[in-house]
Order: structure tokens, then C-alpha cells, then sequence
């Protein structure tokens, strides 16, 4: 048990006067993300499904003694929730100090976000590069600020197939997981890059990936198979309380004030795939997420 359990956040650094973002937090190690941080300063769980969201954001509220544990509304699969809650917070809130980027899904059946996205691609990283340019000024503004992408092991068998990203030729629910995960890789070393040096305002400004390890959760839902193997050998899988820790130890680790572009699991530097270290690959889904997006991001 020890062993699966893996690395552990040892760090105690207090957040007072400080505020973070977690999506996906009403469930999975979103939510254990959110309880630890909520014991630091000042928490806001953004989540499509805001009735589970509350009943996280009470019994987080009622186990840390934190009354600023907040619920706002964003579902990454439409761009119109994501503007609606960028805009929301940036009237609400003058700073952000850290956003990790945790919601996702794992193995749908072929479908479509509401703007025509691949649901893997759409969700996974297209939701998150959006919101991410979106709250980039205001993290600017904070910083020193850290964004954290919850990404996977699994980025080792994806590629970027720029002829189908939507998979309209070709589906294989598994392998979208697995390139949208390598998409999660490629766009924090892209924007590490681009944080890095440009001015003052980018100091302390870090951009962070990881892998939470194999968790019993809710994300591999989807799939009737999955379900019941995570069941039969869940003695073998973290608890989502382990599995948060690599995303609290990239949030908060004071050792990592200034690390940004690096891959981390079990709270440790991990080796990333050939496919995730192609800066070519990376500034090129840079450019086609802005097209996709509507957006310019320079």
C-alpha cells in the first residue's frame, strides 16, 4: 500500500491572502486538491455540476473551518460557460495565484462539445487553453503565480494527429484519452516558454504538468470494463487523496517557486515521452488551439 501510494506534499505553506482555482473539483482528486488548499487560504471550485459542487464546497467548508470555499459554474465543453466564468471572476476577484486545470474526461463515446470539439481534445485541453489565456492577465497581475495541468502517464501513447483532430476519420476512445493528455504536456512546456524572460511580470510565473498516478475515481465512468477492473483491483490504485498530492506539491512547494515547463509524479520530476518533448509538435497545436479557439495568443 505504501508503495502505490506514492509521493507525498510535505510542504506547509499558508495561502492567506491568496487565491486558487481547481476545476473539476466536486469529486476525484479535484476535490482533494481543493480540501487541502481550502486548509491554506482562499479556494474557488469551478465545476459544470454546481449541485455537486456545493455539496463538496459545505463539506469542505465544514471539515477546514474556511468559509471561502466558493462555487462558480464553468462547463469546459462550451466556450460560451468558459467566457461567462472568466468574466465572472475577473469582476469578482483582483487577484489569482494559482489555477490548476484538473477537470477532464476519460474514454467517452464519440461526441462533440457544444462548439463542435472532439470531447476528449475539447474538454481536456482546448477548455483549459482557453480559460487559461482568459485568467493570464490576472495571474500576470498576482504573480508570483503558478498554473497546474493535470495531465497523465498516459501521454506516452498519444500524438497530435493534426489531419483528424476531432476524430471524425478515425476513433478510438483509449487513444483520444491518450492525446489529449500529450496536448496537456505540450501546452504547459509551450507556455512555460513563452512566460519565460519576456518581462518583470512574468517572475515568479510558473507553468507545471503531472501525473496524478492510476486513482480509483470517477473518471473512468465511461467505460463498463474499466469500472469493474478499478473495483477488482482497487488494493492497487491511490486513494484520490494520494492522488492529489503531486497536484497540491506543484501548487504550493516552495522548491518550485521558480521550476516551470517540467513534468512531475509522485511529487518528483518524471520522464516525459519523446512525442511531449517535440517543440515543433508544441508551438504548432499553439497556433491551430488559437485558430480553434478564435483567439490570438501571442
Amino acid at each position: 500500500r505504501r508503495y502505490v501510494a506514492g509521493g507525498r506534499c510535505r510542504s506547509a505553506a499558508r495561502l492567506e491572502g491568496k487565491v486558487a482555482v481547481v476545476t473539476g473539483a466536486n469529486t476525484g482528486i479535484g476535490k482533494e486538491t481543493a480540501r487541502d488548499l481550502a486548509r491554506r487560504g482562499k479556494v474557488i471550485i469551478a465545476c459544470r455540476d454546481t449541485a455537486k459542487a456545493e455539496a463538496a464546497a459545505s463539506e469542505i467548508r465544514a471539515e477546514t473551518g474556511n468559509e471561502q470555499v466558493i462555487v462558480r459554474k464553468l462547463d469546459l465543453a462550451d466556450t460560451k460557460s468558459i467566457r461567462e466564468f472568466a468574466e465572472k471572476f475577473l469582476a469578482e476577484e483582483k487577484e489569482l495565484h494559482i489555477l490548476i486545470n484538473n477537470a477532464g474526461v476519460m474514454l467517452c463515446p464519440y461526441s462533440k462539445t457544444a462548439d463542435g470539439f472532439e470531447m476528449h481534445l475539447g474538454v481536456n485541453h482546448l477548455g483549459h487553453f482557453l480559460l487559461t489565456f482568459l485568467l493570464l492577465e490576472r495571474l500576470k497581475q498576482s504573480a508570483p503565480a503558478r498554473i497546474v495541468n493535470v495531465s497523465s502517464l498516459a501521454h506516452h501513447g498519444g500524438r497530435i494527429r493534426f489531419h483528424d483532430l476531432h476524430g471524425e476519420k478515425s476513433y478510438n476512445r483509449g487513444l483520444a484519452y491518450c492525446h489529449s493528455k500529450l496536448a496537456n504536456v505540450l501546452f504547459t512546456r509551450e507556455l512555460a516558454k513563452r512566460l519565460q524572460g519576456k518581462s518583470q511580470r512574468t517572475a515568479g510565473f510558473t507553468a507545471n504538468a503531472l501525473h496524478p498516478g492510476s486513482v480509483h475515481s470517477e473518471l473512468v465512468r465511461h467505460s463498463f470494463v474499466m469500472t469493474w477492473l478499478w473495483k477488482i483491483f482497487s488494493f492497487f490504485l491511490k486513494t484520490p487523496w494520494e492522488g492529489a498530492q503531486t497536484s497540491i506539491y506543484c501548487a504550493v512547494a516552495e522548491e518550485l517557486d521558480s521550476v516551470t515547463g517540467q513534468y512531475f509524479s509522485d511529487c518528483q520530476p518524471a520522464y516525459v515521452s519523446p512525442r511531449g518533448r517535440d517543440d515543433e509538435t508544441a508551438k504548432k497545436l499553439w497556433s491551430v488551439s488559437c485558430e480553434l479557439l478564435g483567439i490570438q495568443w501571442d
